[in-house]
């Protein structure tokens, strides 16, 4: 039976001597910080001690206590009550604490004043918990796959992501994995784990570095009392909040809806769902609620495609113009914080937002430069490349990386400071590649170099073969100018 703290019993199931199934609570949500305000009183018929299935439904149910009546094999009686509870997690982790079994006649002590008391610990520890920011609270779960060398950069990657969205990560979990889970991606030991944490720090998000599919997200959410948010998704916001024009507006909204649509979902329950239409000819069951929610984000797509045209008709006219004036264009390409929209601002002493996190720029930028010859080119700024990147983002901003198409030299501007910097070169290169642009003269520009020392700084440049600059303070930048006029009007890659 489930027994509510008031001593009602709210409800009773029978099983069989090997088990009992426990009722669905997912319309019994549990206040943040509290547990469930149900405690599971049943049998266990050999005398046997609290199992491991008794404690995964106590941490994943959240019950104020899970209790096991002993049977004794001898008289059929009860002989002993074991019982365990949650408890905050110790030095060495554990988050549930097991009671001495105790005689059913002296369990003797105010129930409802001992649970509220656990509750304001684990509400005391939520609040200790160290967060790394004000923003709303979340787990990160990072999974390896098979034996991953990426797997530590993955990880790293999404906690920058997650600063830059605003977030606070206030643990990360961890799993290698040969391949995914098919239902929660982690194994079903780790998603108890997870909800436990997420519980215990009080986190609003959990984080996952892969991308979900519609059902994993039902089954981890039917478990987490948090939202979940992939990768996919997590870069989807960051665009959200820094598109500042129309045009890359509409391109969020349509690469979010489009990979919204296959993740749409309803609850099984389609008659609950259908609406009767009335009128001659319209009655009947009418579309399911999943149908309709389907059906608009459709139309949607179509009229965000449609205005992207317009837009994109708009963009061509403007790159006409441009072509007609037969000046080379400079394309700043690179991978997501590397420094573009700094080192644009510097050249062309404008004032495009730039801003230590990932994707600050969304929108492009075009701007007239003058070479160090007196010679005029066009020089644009473009969105920041990652790995991975979501298809969804490449096919709503290819109006917007059709400027890369146009580009006479790419300057690719890499991170020299960063210890993944070979990494990141290779994902700008593959997702050029993808773009059929991987034939564009480039030039390598090492940026940040403010960051590193004389030895360092040559040790890159040589290992690269790349120019290194200060786009903050301004080294380099004459010979990266150089470099980059004798390719563009000469097409000399010295």
């Amino acid at each position: 039976m489930l027994v509510a703290r008031s001593g009602r019993v709210e409800y009773v199931m029978v099983g069989d001597a090997f088990s009992i199934t426990l009722p669905d609570f997912k319309r019994v949500r549990a206040g943040a910080g509290r547990f469930r305000g149900l405690r599971c009183i049943h049998t266990h018929l050999r005398g046997e001690s609290l199992t491991r299935d008794d404690l995964t439904d106590l941490t994943l149910l959240r019950l104020d206590a899970m209790a096991a009546v002993l049977v004794s094999p001898e008289t059929g009686l009860p002989d002993k009550v074991d019982y365990a509870s949650l408890q905050p997690a110790d030095a060495s982790g554990e988050t549930v604490s097991r009671h001495e079994p105790i005689s059913p006649s002296q369990l003797d002590f105010d129930f409802v004043e001992w649970i509220e008391e656990l509750e304001t610990r684990f509400g005391e520890a939520q609040k200790g918990v160290a967060t790394d920011g004000d923003g709303e609270r979340a787990v990160l779960v990072c999974v390896e796959i098979g034996n991953d060398p990426h797997a530590d950069e993955r990880c790293d990657e999404m906690k920058e992501l997650a600063r830059t969205a605003g977030l606070s990560i206030v643990d990360v979990l961890r799993q290698r994995r040969p391949k995914p889970d098919p239902k929660f991606l982690i194994g079903p030991g780790k998603i108890k784990d997870l909800v436990t944490r997420a519980w215990q720090r009080g986190a609003e998000l959990v984080l996952f570095d892969r991308d979900l599919s519609s059902g994993q997200i039902r089954a981890i959410t039917d478990l987490v009392e948090a939202r979940i948010v992939d990768r996919t998704q997590l870069i989807l916001d960051i665009f959200a909040q820094n598109a500042k024009t129309k045009e890359a507006k509409l391109q969020v909204e349509l690469a979010q809806l489009k990979y919204r649509l296959p993740r749409l979902a309803g609850s099984g329950q389609t008659e609950g769902l259908s609406r009767l239409m009335g009128g001659i000819g319209g009655r009947g069951p009418g579309e399911t609620k999943l149908e309709v929610d389907r059906r608009r984000v459709r139309d949607r797509i179509s009229l965000l495609e449609k205005g992207l045209k317009d837009v994109a008709k708009q963009r061509e006219t403007r790159r006409a113009r441009r072509s007609r004036e037969g000046l080379p264009i400079l394309s700043i390409v690179g991978y997501t914080n590397a420094g573009k929209s700094t080192l644009l601002n510097r050249l062309t002493k404008s004032e495009v937002y730039a801003a230590n996190k990932l994707f600050a720029t969304v929108d492009t930028s075009a701007r007239r430069l003058r070479t160090p010859r007196e010679r005029d080119v066009i020089i644009t700024d473009t969105v920041g490349f990652i790995r991975d990147l979501p298809p969804e983002l490449v096919a709503g901003f290819k109006s917007t990386l059709e400027e890369i198409r146009d580009a006479t030299v790419l300057l690719h501007v890499v991170d020299a400071a960063s210890p993944q910097i070979r990494e990141q070169i290779d994902a700008v290169r593959e997702i050029l590649a993808e773009l059929e642009l991987a034939e564009k003269p480039e030039l390598l520009v090492l940026n940040k170099s403010d960051r590193l020392t004389p030895e360092e700084r040559d040790g890159v440049a040589k290992r690269f073969g790349g120019i290194c600059i200060s786009a903050l303070n301004g080294d380099g930048i004459a010979e990266m100018l150089a470099a980059a006029e004798r390719l563009a009007f000469e097409g000399d890659r010295r």
